[in-house]
């Protein structure tokens, strides 16, 4: 049995969780929105068309902020078509995913939604095809209360009070060759400050998002970054990451060590934003929006066979296993670690799509994903206390990997505090160690451990809790110090409270 010790003080903080952290994604891709969070021939959609089972089951994530509507699809997305009678409104091909858009589902429609939801929007513009006149205009639209040509537009389309969207995604992975509208650094750069000026001349209580790197692994990371922030820094507020992973070559060693990667990619984009900050001798610091992270490889080969020009088919749904939902957990947790930078982060996606909740024409599931998100999103919120982890480490070909991952976050004002802990030894226990004792008061309330033997463990519609967690793991407090012993590849989360 491997032994791990947690060195923390509450005193020495990372810093705040931002709630945004537990933010997802809804694309107009597959079947997110149609069939996924509208479908208004459903026996469980509302009188609006909006599913209420799926609504149900992203309330218990509690998401506070939802990136629409791409993505790859907003590079190609014309604003005005989504609103309006419905029966004027124009089917369009999209040409990022070869499919028909019926923009039967629009941007007032997904305001109403949010709302229902218990969310907010965080809003992406087209820089791709279009520019600064559309970015400016749908701002207007979404924002002013009225008296201009867009704000009373929105109001004859039937929303009389401004919907208020207050973040502000420019563009899309515009580093990409696949996006249209491609752009160079320096390209981008320029016209991600004019839009982001505009747009803040509308509503300067906005905030705006430039788009980083599309991966840590583009040819342009770095110089992509330090290229547009020394064209925009002045004009936005975030700078975004995106990155996916997953297990083509079956080495799961590999795989859970991902978060090796990700926290890497994290400090190197803190380092560019921060280098740009000396050289424009600027005192603004630019945060961080992880605006698209998953899993993401199970459905590259059956979405090569869907046919071109259809609507809504079913692309990109993967059915995540085990394993997966450890990684989700390792990647939320890295990002909880760097809480004093990475402020925004969005699950990419919410349903159907790459997604924790998947649905039929008879229910909404949860597959296995659905359970860390869930665990870390109500748990995580707080203070995150510097978590210094001495353990034993593995090769891997994202280089040395600790085979536990933890973080510890301390909510003051509940008395709280939870430790959330990862082991990716494939083979053997881990026996974990931690000092409390400046936690005086504090007793465990509850540990839930995520587990099951299988790896590659799935959950369906027909037996959707085969991978679910259990309350009853074995961790003690005894004068002060917390001890508990993990399963091979489990996840856990410990709580403990202020017993007054």
């Amino acid at each position: 049995m491997k032994k791990a010790v947690l060195h923390v003080n509450k005193h020495f903080q990372v810093g705040e969780v931002d709630d945004r952290l537990y933010g997802s994604f809804i694309e107009h891709l597959g079947r997110a929105v149609y069939e996924g969070i509208y479908e208004p021939t459903s026996p469980f959609a509302d009188e609006h068309g909006f599913r209420e089972d799926v609504i149900k089951l992203i309330k218990q994530l509690d998401v506070p902020i939802i990136r629409y509507p791409g993505g790859n699809f907003v590079s190609g997305y014309r604003w005005e078509d989504s609103v309006g009678p419905k029966d004027a409104r124009p089917s369009k091909i999209d040409l990022a995913w070869s499919v028909i858009e019926s923009n039967q589902f629009g941007l007032n429609e997904f305001i109403d939604w949010t709302k229902k939801a218990d969310t907010e929007c965080m809003m992406a513009v087209n820089l791709g095809n279009r520019g600064i006149e559309a970015a400016k205009n749908i701002v207007e639209y979404c924002n002013i209360q009225g008296g201009s040509y867009y704000s009373d537009l929105r109001r004859k389309h039937g929303w009389e009070e401004p919907h208020h969207i207050k973040t502000w995604c420019l563009g899309n992975e515009m580093d990409g060759p696949w996006q249209e509208g491609h752009k160079t650094a320096y390209e981008y750069g320029r016209l991600a400050a004019e839009a982001g000026r505009v747009m803040k001349k509308v509503d300067p209580s906005i905030e705006t998002v430039a788009c980083g790197s599309s991966a840590l692994t583009m040819p342009t990371f770095g110089a992509w970054e330090d290229t547009v922030l020394m064209e925009c820094y002045d004009q936005v507020d975030y700078l975004s990451l995106h990155q996916y992973y997953g297990n083509r070559d079956n080495q799961t060693g590999d795989f859970l060590a991902s978060t090796v990667a990700m926290d890497e990619f994290i400090q190197k984009v803190i380092s560019i934003c921060d280098a740009v900050k000396a050289k424009k001798r600027s005192h603004k610091t630019i945060h961080l929006s992880f605006d698209e992270w998953n899993v993401w490889y199970h459905s590259n080969e059956q979405d090569k066979q869907i046919q071109p020009w259809t609507q809504h088919p079913p692309q990109l749904e993967d059915i995540y296993n085990f394993e997966d939902a450890l990684l989700v957990a390792g990647m939320m947790m890295t990002l909880i670690k760097h809480a004093d930078r990475v402020k925004v982060a969005c699950l990419a996606q919410l349903v159907n799509v790459i997604a924790p909740i998947m649905t039929s024409k008879t229910g909404a599931w949860k597959q296995t994903i659905y359970y860390p998100f869930e665990l870390i999103s109500r748990y995580g919120r707080g203070t995150v206390l510097w978590t210094e982890v001495a353990v034993p480490r593995y090769e891997s070909k994202h280089g040395d990997a600790p085979y536990l991952d933890s973080v510890m976050v301390f909510n003051e004002e509940h008395e709280s505090l939870t430790v959330f802990a990862l082991n990716k030894d494939l083979e053997e226990e881990m026996h974990i160690s931690t000092d409390l004792r400046q936690f005086e008061g504090y007793q465990i309330t509850d540990h839930t451990v995520l587990y099951h033997h299988d790896l590659k463990a799935i959950n369906t519609e027909d037996a959707p809790n085969e991978v679910t967690p259990r309350t009853g793991g074995n961790a003690k407090l005894d004068a002060g110090f917390l001890e508990a012993v993990l399963p091979k590849h489990s996840f856990h989360v410990v709580r403990l409270a202020k017993v007054n």
